[in-house]
């Protein structure tokens, strides 16, 4: 798998340049700002991206637009986006879009490096990994029809999909079988009205369903 890792952090962007070698990823490039970014991934096309929000030289959203341009470049390209903060407009736009794997995680909950390879994988597979605190704060962000149509537990249910958890893991955090926790998602899928699609597609859609992200014009 080729990276390109965006962080102008030196001792955090050389530990994980370090962390993805171990772990058999090709980190192609490893930059400090949102233009090398841009450069990097139009020159080594990887297969995924990671990024900090916050680069010089205002150190306020570049990486999140950057890699909000980079989805538009690049249809399908796998984002994973670090930060210490959650920004509300630009992660919704980057979720907006379901082609390609995405995930937005906080830095100071990043706390087991098992799991962060496993969400790494992932997203460059196609899927989701969103911080729980993302979630909430877009939850909170916007309501639609589909979120009224969804009992509580389907709504539990669809937010631990949406954090990128399997069937077993929602089962044991929720203390369900997998065989339950598949019925609530088949209901979900209905109610979202998502017809049937290859992989895992529709948990993603469902997931953008239910968290009302759409693209600003």
């Amino acid at each position: 798998m080729r990276v390109v890792l965006a962080e102008d952090s030196v001792l955090l962007r050389e530990g994980l340049v370090r962390l993805l070698d171990a772990a058999g990823m090709r980190v192609v490039a490893a930059v400090a700002e949102a233009e090398s970014l841009l450069r990097a991934a139009e020159e080594h096309r990887p297969d995924l991206v990671v990024t900090d929000v916050r680069m010089p030289p205002t150190h306020t959203d570049e990486g999140l637009r950057a890699a909000l341009v980079l989805r538009r470049q690049q249809p399908g390209l796998a984002v994973l986006v670090l930060s210490q903060y959650v920004e509300e407009r630009y992660a919704a736009q980057l979720l907006s879009s379901a082609a390609g794997g995405v995930g937005y995680l906080l830095k100071d909950r990043v706390a087991d490096v098992t799991d962060f390879m496993d969400a790494l994988r992932r997203v460059a597979a196609g899927g989701t990994a969103l911080d729980p605190e993302v979630v909430s704060q877009l939850l909170l962000r916007g309501h639609s029809d589909p979120l009224d149509r969804l009992t509580p537990r389907e709504r539990e249910v669809l937010k631990l999909m949406a954090e990128g958890r399997s069937n077993a893991g929602i089962g044991q955090e929720l203390v369900l079988s997998e065989g339950a926790v598949g019925k609530h998602i088949g209901n979900i899928f209905t109610k979202l009205d998502l017809a049937p699609a290859e992989g895992d597609h529709r948990r993603v859609l469902a997931v953008l369903r239910f968290l009302d992200v759409r693209s600003t014009p």
